[in-house]
């Protein structure tokens, strides 16, 4: 990406194993990223991914006024009909991954996927993406990185739970690499295209 395009991106949100997941990714893409930690995440109760992190993109949005990112995940259990999904966050700080190994005690399904959703803001375009990685719950957690439900998934087509991985092995793998990837890719098209039209636009994945 050719320098004109670089900028600041102000990601929100408190959590520096995310912020380290995300960095490689949009300076690969030419673009720097920072901790916004002085706006509030506003979270709406929605089951969906993409309807929560909009919401909190727009309303930061209002107070910065600056190029921003959002990005919200959850870990969708087949055996618990999609439980603990949009509400992973919370799940996890009241029952740990502890407790959902509990639910999954007596269940042969260990099925699972990680859902990721992004929405960037990039004035005066509005990108969102939502990516997925499959995977498996194991029975015992293992590994001592990355943090909330990684110690217990295993995506498909490794033999590693994401908490022992690197950040760079992790990001072969995550949804959320992936969907910050495709917000990345999209934005750079859109740059592209509006600089030889002149035209503004949004990107969206439903």
């Amino acid at each position: 990406m050719s320098k004109k395009y670089k900028a600041t991106i102000y990601f929100l949100t408190n959590n520096t194993h995310k912020y380290e997941e995300v960095k490689p990714i949009a300076e690969k893409y030419g673009f720097h990223i920072r901790m916004c930690k002085d706006v509030e995440k506003v979270e709406i109760q929605s089951n969906d991914l993409l309807e929560i992190a909009k919401y909190a993109a727009l309303h930061a949005y209002t107070k910065i006024n600056k190029p921003l990112m959002v990005e919200d995940a959850g870990l969708f259990v087949h055996a618990l009909n999609g439980f603990p999904g949009p509400y992973s966050s919370y799940v996890f700080k009241t029952i740990g991954y502890e407790g959902i190994l509990r639910l999954l005690k007596n269940s042969s399904n260990r099925e699972a996927c990680f859902r990721s959703a992004v929405v960037l803001i990039y004035e005066p375009f509005i990108i969102t993406c939502l990516e997925e990685t499959t995977g498996t719950i194991i029975t015992t957690p293992r590994g001592d990185k990355g943090f909330g439900f990684d110690p217990i998934f295993v995506p498909s087509g490794s033999s590693k739970t994401f908490a022992e991985m690197s950040i760079n092995e992790k990001n072969m793998f995550s949804h959320r690499a992936k969907a910050v990837e495709c917000a990345f890719k999209k934005l750079e098209k859109m740059l592209e295209l509006g600089l030889k039209t002149g035209i503004s636009n949004s990107i969206d994945d439903k």
